[in-house]
């Protein structure tokens, strides 16, 4: 089923529509170096935990939209049915392939299908998602239909025009049931041809939801065209036609959700060093050195030169550099949390992710930046504005008085940081 969120309006003629306007596979390591005891390091990260911070904001999960839960659960059943290596949603995180990899932060960037729940690589995203639609026509050709409209056309502008089209013909037939005029739409009609017959899965929505394609004859004209036309079982239903009319409204396109790749290390003195792969440059890494030199070499005779205009652009330019960002959260005992991020996304992100981590997660907290910088839950900056691309590491610190409020009342709090399914997978860094 989809989503019920949809906003109903009123029945306009056609004629009058104006022009548009996570949880990873653990990855296996190679065992490192011995770095400093667990004491040491934990002695260490204790000391930042005496820092003050505000509380932040709980914030609740979020509900995933129906009709993509329906979707996977059936093609699941079906590659359980089968037995199938080919279903979609069945694969899993290939080994990375990149030369010398085996030292890397994190082996790519990955991503996660909405509808099956498959771990993809970026250059398999929009074919996996395409074969999950279309997997489901057999199934359920409605919602099928509506997410290859969605999907498949990537003009936003287009699909609006063709929808909202799409969408004040179901009125018409829903605001007058008794025109047989409204029941029929010519296929060679000037604004059906412009809006519509371009668009991917628009006819096979038509058909999905009881129109069929009939040769009608038509005045001052020699031959029959073509409509399509409702059929009386479906008018009998009108209904039916409405709540279709509210799904293909509210739908929005299929995107694949980016992996966080989720891991948990040991404290180690090697927290702060990434090694990170290509996939995390918007520029290869050879671009990223030569541009790094040339502007060391240059600095001091522009700096003086250069106008506010001129700086505005280059911070611009480095912003844009970065795709994703690595970031590590250092906990009080010293163990670290990793996870991938887009490098525009929000710091409430990134306080979401370790919360769902924390075995205390109703506790309020607080994320520092190198030097001691408070990051905000509540900041409005991505985090390339605050400078955590492509990588950074963060540490973690309770809210001091609210510990003191806890002891006060006679409680302990939970001497370990994580939950226990986590831990139980903790890793060496290396």
């Amino acid at each position: 089923m989809l989503s019920d969120q949809a906003v109903l309006g009123p029945g306009r003629r056609v004629s009058e529509e104006k022009a548009p306007r996570e949880k990873p596979n653990q990855l296996t390591l190679r065992q490192p170096r011995q770095g400093p005891t667990d004491e040491a390091q934990m002695a260490a990260a204790a000391a930042l935990a005496r820092l003050e911070q505000k509380q932040p904001r709980a914030r609740g999960p979020t509900s995933q939209d129906s009709i993509r839960n329906q979707v996977r659960k059936e093609l699941r059943a079906e590659a359980t049915i089968s037995g199938s290596p080919e279903v979609p949603g069945i694969n899993v995180v290939p080994e990375p392939k990149e030369e010398g990899s085996t030292h890397l932060a994190v082996p790519g960037v990955y991503f996660t299908c909405p509808l099956t729940g498959a771990t993809l690589r970026k250059d398999q995203r929009d074919a996996h998602i395409k074969e999950a639609i279309l997997s489901h026509f057999a199934t359920d050709p409605v919602a099928a239909s509506i997410m290859k409209i969605h999907t498949f056309n990537k003009d936003r502008d287009r699909v609006k025009l063709g929808v909202d089209t799409i969408a004040k013909y179901l009125d018409n037939i829903h605001l007058h049931p008794e025109e047989e005029k409204y029941r029929k739409i010519k296929l060679q009609n000037k604004v059906f041809q412009e809006r519509i017959n371009c668009l991917e899965g628009a006819h096979e929505f038509f058909e999905a939801i009881g129109f069929q394609k009939v040769m009608l004859p038509v005045a001052n004209k020699e031959g029959p065209e073509e409509f399509y036309v409702l059929s009386e079982a479906v008018l009998a239903q009108p209904q039916n036609l409405e709540r279709h009319r509210e799904w293909l409204l509210a739908a929005e396109p299929v995107r694949a959700t980016l992996h966080r790749q989720r891991r948990i290390f040991r404290p180690s003195p090697l927290a702060s060093q990434f090694d990170l792969p290509g996939d995390f440059f918007n520029l290869t890494a050879e671009e990223i050195k030569r541009e790094q030199r040339l502007r060391s070499d240059a600095v001091e005779r522009l700096s003086v030169l250069r106008t506010k205009a001129m700086r505005e652009k280059e911070q611009q330019r480095e912003l844009r550099k970065y795709t994703y960002a690595l970031l590590r959260v250092r906990l009080p005992d010293g163990c670290l949390l990793q996870g991938t991020f887009y490098a525009r996304e929000r710091m409430a992100a990134v306080y979401g992710f370790v919360r769902e981590a924390l075995l205390s997660d109703w506790l309020p907290f607080e994320l520092l930046a190198s030097g001691g910088q408070k990051l905000s839950e509540d900041e409005n900056l991505a985090l390339n504005e605050c400078g955590l691309v492509p990588s950074a590491l963060l540490t973690f610190s309770w809210d001091t008085a609210v510990l003191e409020d806890v002891k006060a009342a006679g409680a302990k709090p939970d001497s370990s940081i994580l939950k226990p399914e986590l831990l139980s997978a903790i890793e060496k860094l290396s």
